[in-house]
């Protein structure tokens, strides 16, 4: 943990925050942690700032917060990604807040199976503390937007246009002949990105055409076929650099 986030109900009119949760433990007994020491913090979506620690005791620490002007700047690398089966996707979610994701769409293609989206791991309940646990990570608050669209056709034909109009857009399939190196060649510095990642089979002819009927580029990463987890890490981490 590189940074503890808290939450705008967590931090009181006075700026003081009493936490008593791993957050805590962590600052007791991996920090070990005394009164008057500072500790990096972050405002959930908001800034980044100092928590000095007025208080700790076995049950909780009380920590003074002090936050920046400034907001740290949003990722710039969003994600279309073919449900995952669920325990893999369970293991996924702190590794895209901790590799910057800003936006997340889960959507059913073809050889996704219909049950995934009845799994608990897609429920905010779930998933948000492990996207908050790879933000305290990589030392980032924003917390990534997550849409779940369990309809192929009516997501990529009615909303994609809207959302990812100004993106650069790359399509990520076994079939792909080129790079991606090829692809993001005249990529700007402030160019947001959408990277859409199939199944583990990849996307089928038809949603690959759909892709690239509205400016998707497609690129491969060689002969070798990659697990879901494998391919979005590996992906997003050349991405990122």
């Amino acid at each position: 943990m590189n940074l503890i986030i808290l939450k705008p109900s967590e931090v009181d009119g006075q700026g003081r925050a009493v936490l008593a949760d791993g957050r805590a433990r962590h600052i007791r007994n991996v920090l070990g942690a005394k009164p008057g020491k500072q500790l990096r913090i972050g405002m959930l979506n908001g800034a980044f700032g100092t928590g000095t620690a007025e208080a700790i005791d076995k049950n909780a620490v009380v920590l003074v917060c002090e936050f920046e002007d400034g907001l740290p700047p949003k990722p710039r690398i969003d994600l279309i990604l073919a449900m995952p089966r669920p325990k893999v996707l369970k293991r996924l979610w702190a590794q895209l807040a901790a590799l910057g994701v800003g936006r997340l769409v889960l959507l059913r293609s073809e050889k996704v199976e219909r049950y995934y989206f009845d799994s608990h791991v897609i429920d905010p309940d779930c998933y948000n503390p492990l996207l908050v646990e790879g933000l305290q990570q990589a030392r980032c608050t924003h917390l990534p937007d997550v849409l779940v669209r369990p309809l192929f056709k009516p997501f990529v034909e009615d909303e994609l246009d809207q959302i990812f109009g100004g993106h650069m857009k790359l399509l990520a399939d076994p079939t792909g002949d080129r790079r991606m190196a090829e692809c993001i060649g005249g990529l700007g510095e402030r160019q947001r990105i959408v990277l859409a990642i199939g199944a583990e089979g990849g996307w089928t002819p038809y949603e690959l055409e759909m892709f690239k009927e509205r400016g998707f580029e497609l690129f491969g990463m060689g002969e070798r076929i990659l697990r879901t987890d494998t391919a979005v890490v590996g992906l997003l981490a050349v991405l990122s650099q």
